[in-house]
Order: structure tokens, then C-alpha cells, then sequence
């Protein structure tokens, strides 16, 4: 016992004069081998504390890394790269090589403003377990960086960690919104924090969009399986995404749920306008799910709109949907008679910080569903701007409301949407709450007596 803790001391010695986390390990790991020659099988127990040094001395150096990977920039795709990269000529050594650079990237850029945030909300629990899932992942992919992309062991072990890192972020969505909710509820809200968590979750929900489209593409395209359905996909993409399909697809899928709890739903009216070629119906290369998840939110939104508008009414005004392509733009517009929203609450339809929602509980068999925490609008619109699109919601008060999801008609054109740390980023999270250069209206009317010049 003496000897190991002798060795002990001689590590710690020596890791305070060695900066470089290799040498360090080495040192560690001389230790390790000199105690088993010592202690045999009595020293399996030393094996945790062996272990609980080096996961240290690694998680020591990863503010190091973070700082390093965060002052490169991310690199956009283009949805022609990503089908180049999963082409039939793909070569999953040049997507190893990339993502084991980009992904750090993309990773250290949204970490370094995660640290921005407000201490009592980096200091919530659910916070604090999503930065640790962050850096978790930064440090398997950091494993990857010295290792040769011809042995086709490490290509596989990278696909699963992959797979791995995108099963632990499953839940990210859900529990940063918990955060939020659990800082709200001890500390209240005010403008400028309210401004900065709004900035910050744009960015963090893009970014966590665009990591785990990186991932689905390696993985689902080198795990050597195919997707019996669409089979002519290439990873989560389609060169030939059928717009009205998908529409149908998440109309059916809304119609489903509003049927089982209202016990009733409108109809849907689609028409589509291909100026390019005229009479065929209307394709482009995207994301199905994305769209899906746009198109299953609007139809939510419209169908519970129409039904509780029209309760008193034996029939309900159908749901118009439709979808135009040009030389540049595709645009989907669906129309509903739902009565309407107010102008002035159209753009907190889309704040993080204004959910009248429910909190909806987190389990681990259970994922709770967006719309729980009032994120449907803000993620959807996210997926839109992805890929240099836009969702927006034009409403008629007493009447109706438009939803209109642009997007790109243009592979070439759909160039990937991201976030970058820098200095004017920085400045956003220092911005204060300055006086506003227009007169804000008074709540009471005006007294004009009192200004009545004496005669």
C-alpha cells in the first residue's frame, strides 16, 4: 500500500511538470503496469482510481480544445455537396477525414456561447447535463483525430460512436427547454435575458440541427444498409422529394390526432403550380423529415385553430394548401379559417421565452413532444432556415391565418444555414436595454387640460 501510494504521488508529480496530455497519459499508464507487476489480481480495485486520473487529465485539456477548434469557422454544405458525399462513388475515408475536423467545429463554436448565458441559468441542472453531454461527445470525436482512416476497424468504430453521440443528444430540444423553464420559475424573466436566451437557442437548436445532419448522412450512408422505403434516397435526402407527398404525409399524420381528440377534422384542399414544367407535380431535392416536421406543426396549429373557431358549426371550412415553384424559390402556403391571432403576438408565437404550454414531464422511456414546450413554431422555423429558407405566419384577426414556408427550388442554392462564435456574436450577449428613439404610446389618455395655457 505504501508503494502505490508512492506511485501516486510520483504521477501527480510528474502530470504537474507535463503539459502534454500524451505524456501525461504515458506516465499514467508506466503506472499502471508497474502496479500490476506489484499487486497482481489485489490490483483490479486500483484500476478505477488509474481511471478516474486519466478521464481527468483529459477533461483538463478540454477547455484547451474547445478554444483551438472554436476559432475556426464551420464549413457549409450545399445540398449538392451532400449528395456528392453520398454519391455512388462516396468515399467514406474523405467523410471521416472531414467530419473529424468539422464536427469539433460545430461543436467548440456553440459551446463557447453555452458559456455566455446567464450564471443562474448555466447553473440549472438541465443545463449543466446538456453541457455535459456537449463535452462527452467533443471528447470521443477528439479521439479520432490521430487515428488512420485506412484501417477499416477505426471507419467502423466511428460510425457507432456517431451513432452513439446522436442517441445521447436525442433529448437536447427537450431538456435545454427545462432549463429554461426552471430559470423562469426561480428568477422571472426580463427583456434583455429574455433577448440573449432567444439569440443563444436559434443558434444552439441550428446548430444541433446541422451536427446531427452530418451524422445521419455518414451514418446511414456507410452502415452498409438501405432504406427498404425510399430506397432511392441518399442518407436523409431526396433528389426527388415529391412536395405534395409529404404534404399528404403530414396532413394525414395531423388529421390522425385531431380525429382521435376532437372527433373531427377539416378537410384538405392541395394544388400545386409547376411553372418549370407544367402538369407535372412539383420535386426538389431535400430533406423529407424536415419538411415533414414543418408541414405536421402548421397542420397542428390550423386544424386546432379551425375546430375550436367553428364549434358551432356543423361542418368546418377545409384547410387550402398551395405549393408553387419558380426559377429560384419553392413556396408552400396553407391557408386555414381559424379566426386568426392578433399582430402583435405573431412574433411571440415563435419566442422560447412566452410559452402558455403545459410543461410535459421528461422520462427515459418517454421523449416528451415539442409542441409540450411551445417549440414547435421556433424549431420548424429553424428547419426552414436551414438551408437558406424562411417560415413565416401572416394573420387576419377574426378570419384566418397564412403560413408560408419558403425554400430553395436549387440544390446549389441550399447552402447550409450556421453559427459562428465571434466578436459579433459576442456583442449581442452584451447588449443592454436601451430607451426606445419612438414615443411608446401612454396606457391612459392624455390630459391635455393640464398643458391649457392660463388666459
Amino acid at each position: 500500500m505504501v508503494v502505490l501510494v508512492l506511485c501516486t504521488i510520483r504521477v501527480q508529480h510528474q502530470s504537474a511538470e507535463i503539459r502534454d496530455s500524451k505524456s501525461l497519459s504515458l506516465v499514467i499508464f508506466a503506472s499502471f503496469i508497474y502496479l500490476f507487476l506489484l499487486f497482481g489480481k489485489r490490483f483490479a480495485s486500483t484500476m478505477k482510481f488509474v481511471r478516474f486520473l486519466m478521464k481527468n487529465a483529459a477533461l483538463a485539456n478540454v477547455p484547451k480544445h474547445i478554444d483551438h477548434f472554436s476559432k475556426f469557422s464551420p464549413s457549409p454544405l450545399s445540398m449538392k455537396q451532400f449528395l456528392d458525399f453520398g454519391s455512388t462513388n462516396a468515399c467514406e475515408k474523405t467523410s471521416f477525414a472531414f467530419l473529424r475536423q468539422e464536427l469539433p467545429v460545430r461543436l467548440s463554436n456553440i459551446m463557447k456561447e453555452i458559456n455566455l448565458l446567464p450564471d443562474r441559468l448555466l447553473t440549472t441542472p438541465s443545463v449543466q447535463l446538456v453541457q455535459s453531454w456537449y463535452i462527452q461527445s467533443l471528447m470521443e470525436i477528439l479521439d479520432f483525430l490521430d487515428k488512420s482512416p485506412d484501417d477499416h476497424r477505426v471507419l467502423g468504430e466511428f460510425v457507432d460512436t456517431l451513432v452513439t453521440i446522436r442517441n445521447r443528444h436525442n433529448d437536447v430540444v427537450p431538456t435545454m427547454a427545462q432549463g429554461v423553464i426552471e430559470y423562469k420559475e426561480a428568477f422571472g424573466q426580463d427583456p434583455v435575458t429574455s433577448q440573449n436566451i432567444q439569440y443563444f437557442l436559434d443558434r444552439f437548436y441550428m446548430s444541433r440541427i446541422s451536427i446531427r445532419m452530418l451524422i445521419n448522412q455518414h451514418t446511414l450512408i456507410f452502415d452498409g444498409a438501405t432504406n427498404p422505403i425510399h430506397p432511392n434516397t441518399i442518407g436523409s435526402i431526396d433528389p426527388y422529394c415529391e412536395v405534395a407527398e409529404v404534404v399528404r404525409d403530414a396532413y394525414e399524420s395531423a388529421k390522425m390526432l385531431c380525429d382521435q381528440y376532437y372527433l373531427g377534422s377539416p378537410e384538405l384542399e392541395l394544388q400545386e403550380l409547376n411553372t418549370n414544367k407544367k402538369g407535372q407535380h412539383i420535386s426538389i431535392v431535400y430533406v423529407p423529415s424536415h419538411l415533414y416536421h414543418m408541414l405536421f406543426e402548421l397542420f397542428k396549429n390550423a386544424m386546432r385553430a379551425t375546430i375550436e373557431n367553428h364549434e358551432a358549426s356543423s361542418t368546418l371550412p377545409p384547410i387550402e394548401v398551395m405549393v408553387a415553384i419558380g426559377g429560384e424559390d419553392l413556396t408552400i402556403k396553407m391557408s386555414d379559417r381559424g379566426g386568426g391571432v392578433p399582430f402583435r403576438k405573431i412574433e411571440r408565437l415563435f419566442s422560447y421565452m412566452y410559452s402558455t404550454a403545459p410543461t410535459p414531464q421528461i422520462g427515459h422511456h418517454q421523449r416528451a413532444p415539442l409542441a409540450g414546450f411551445g417549440y414547435g413554431l421556433p424549431i420548424s422555423r429553424l428547419y426552414a432556415q436551414y438551408f437558406q429558407g424562411d417560415l413565416q405566419l401572416y394573420s387576419m384577426e377574426g378570419f384566418g391565418t397564412d403560413a408560408i414556408i419558403h425554400l430553395k427550388a436549387l440544390s446549389t442554392d441550399s447552402v447550409e444555414k450556421l453559427p459562428v462564435y465571434n466578436k459579433t456574436a459576442l456583442r449581442h450577449y452584451k447588449m443592454s436595454q436601451e430607451a426606445d428613439d419612438w414615443c411608446v404610446p401612454s396606457r391612459e389618455p392624455l390630459n391635455l387640460a393640464v398643458y391649457r395655457v392660463a388666459k
